[in-house]
């Protein structure tokens, strides 16, 4: 709440740092289109309304606020005299929504100088003409580029996961095919045995006898055990060798395939027992074309349910069909986008899961957290790379009082002390030309801080590195759509509002 307009001295406001070089004339004017206001503790402006006034400090405290879901959080917090904020884009016309884009609170008895929007876009296109032109070709000329960086950026991390999703599904894929087409060759020689069998001297006692076999061995391939190489190695030799005496010729070709079935002398021994001894060698091939069959079926069903895992991965990445904000195990989510980015983790880097699975659901933005996972697991993966790209990339979960940590560790060189404070700026990278953008560690650090209320740090040594993440464990409850402002995929890095920043520091 303000109190009744003072009266403004040109001396006093001459004396912030804004308006030191200004002219005795221009302060007097200044003073003739402003006005001081003071307020007492409580809200000057409100985010979303029409930004109409300027605001200069010239004694007391100001707090910046921004909507974040549910929430206002504190962006900013100073007693500096002279910092500013407000309608700090009114040059800029119509050409960009003038409204306030954050809250500004004062905690104590605080003095501004109060400029109206107007009256500001005037006197800076009449004082400061180039300034006014060079400004402006900053806002728009950043606002382009870090759109069509951002763009870009999106774009190759769609690339790397299109190139990892279709590498994983490839194999699957390929395998159904190879034992489909077996398949049908199994079935085309399953049918000439069986218009053999039916043209043979077998009785309908022995038809049946022989089928029965057929549909027990079709449930012992379902039963197989897992045999060591040695295991299934001596099984083989005891096969051929059974097989031999009993007359079948080339037993050994055989022999493999019915231990991968789980088949045994006993097992044929009861074959033997069951069926005549002449036609003991039919039975046995007859046997063979229904395990190849099951196996060739087991083959198809292991590649198909493969391939249902990945589609039903890429979904969870991509969180389709789902809420933008519900509650999330972050497991899941850790385990999509590492199979997502499986093929460009490769095999020469290992991946150790370190999971609390006792973790409750975390309230959360799941399509963007799992870009957080995809940038952090793309940096580690390159930071190995640096180090001739065997290493370890350690996935961790754990709960650290009211807050669940996600930690990203690898082996690579580590991040140098003297640019650890500079990795989460826009644009910084210290990839090679052409192969990073600088968006993704400040993408996911705004991801993090600015809509999930969380934090974002690295913890770096030679062959340690670690980002963490922290996630608060209980949320706003309904929290709502982000703001164009705060959504980190529709505005470029450096689109914060020139209020957060320059209420910080002076300009």
């Amino acid at each position: 709440m303000s109190t009744p307009a003072m009266p403004c001295d040109p001396h006093e406001i001459g004396s912030l740092f804004l308006f030191e070089k200004l002219s005795p004339e221009q302060l007097g004017r200044l003073c003739a289109e402003g006005r001081m206001e003071r307020f007492e503790p409580g809200p000057v402006y409100t985010e979303g309304e029409p930004a109409t006034c300027f605001y200069v400090m010239v004694e007391g405290t100001v707090v910046l606020f921004r909507r974040v879901g549910g929430d206002d959080v504190e962006v900013s917090r100073t007693s500096q005299r002279g910092v500013y904020a407000g309608a700090m884009q009114a040059y800029l016309g119509d050409r960009v929504p003038q409204t306030y884009v954050n809250t500004m609170r004062v905690t104590e008895p605080t003095r501004f100088f109060v400029l109206p929007a107007e009256s500001f876009a005037d006197i800076m296109r009449e004082w400061f003409p180039m300034a006014a032109h060079l400004l402006e070709g900053l806002f728009f000329g950043s606002k382009n580029t870090q759109r069509a960086i951002g763009q870009r950026e999106r774009l190759l991390a769609l690339g790397s996961l299109s190139a990892g999703l279709t590498h994983e599904l490839n194999n699957p894929a390929a395998a159904a095919v190879r034992a489909t087409a077996a398949l049908r060759e199994r079935v085309g020689k399953m049918r000439h045995k069986l218009a053999i069998i039916a043209q043979g001297p077998y009785d309908r006692e022995a038809l049946a006898d022989l089928i029965e076999i057929q549909e027990r061995t079709a449930e012992r391939v379902a039963k197989a055990p897992v045999l060591t190489p040695l295991e299934a190695s001596d099984r083989e030799d005891e096969l051929a060798d059974w097989l031999a005496d009993h007359g079948i010729q080339e037993g050994w070709r055989v022999a493999p395939t019915f231990v991968q079935a789980g088949l045994d002398t006993d097992w044929l021994e009861q074959v033997a027992a069951t069926v005549a001894e002449d036609i003991l060698p039919g039975a046995i091939g007859w046997l063979n074309y229904t395990v190849e069959t099951e196996l060739l079926m087991d083959e198809i069903d292991d590649s198909t349910t493969r391939i249902s895992h990945l589609v039903d991965a890429a979904k969870q990445y991509a969180q389709l069909d789902r809420a933008p904000h519900r509650e999330v195990d972050v497991h899941e989510l850790l385990d999509s986008t590492l199979l997502m980015l499986s093929g460009k983790i490769g095999p020469r880097v290992r991946v150790v899961k370190d999971y609390d699975r006792s973790l409750p659901q975390v309230p959360a933005y799941p399509a963007e957290l799992n870009q957080v996972w995809t940038n952090l697991i793309d940096n580690a993966v390159a930071a190995i790379a640096g180090t001739g790209g065997d290493g370890t990339l350690t996935v961790r979960t754990a709960r650290e009082g009211d807050r669940l940590l996600v930690e990203f560790g690898d082996t690579g060189p580590g991040v140098p002390a003297d640019i650890r404070d500079r990795i989460f700026d826009p644009f910084f990278t210290t990839k090679p030309v052409g192969e990073g953008t600088g968006l993704g560690l400040d993408i996911s650090r705004r991801i993090v801080v600015n809509k999930h209320h969380g934090s974002l740090h690295v913890e770096s040594a030679p062959g340690d590195t670690r980002f963490q993440v922290l996630l608060p464990l209980t949320g706003p409850g309904t929290a709502g759509e982000p703001d164009a402002e705060a959504a980190p995929f529709t505005e470029s890095a450096g689109e914060e509002d020139p209020e957060t920043t320059t209420a910080e520091e002076p300009a």
